[in-house]
């Protein structure tokens, strides 16, 4: 299982508190960051995208 990273990715926000990788306000700590969309290879708007590196909390 990969170790947490220690550092915040700059520019990178998140609001899911119970992402592993969230930290303080809206930080997030992983080394890198996948997105993706949630149907087609395509998105309208945000709402059609996720992210790839999200882990639940638990999985610590």
């Amino acid at each position: 299982m990969e170790n947490k990273h220690c550092e915040h990715i700059d520019g990178i926000k998140c609001n899911v508190e119970n992402c592993y990788y969230h930290e303080n306000a809206c930080d997030c700590t992983a080394k890198e960051v996948s997105v993706g969309s949630v149907g087609p290879r395509c998105a309208d708007c945000s709402g059609d995208t996720l992210c790839a590196t999200f882990r639940p909390k638990e999985e610590a």
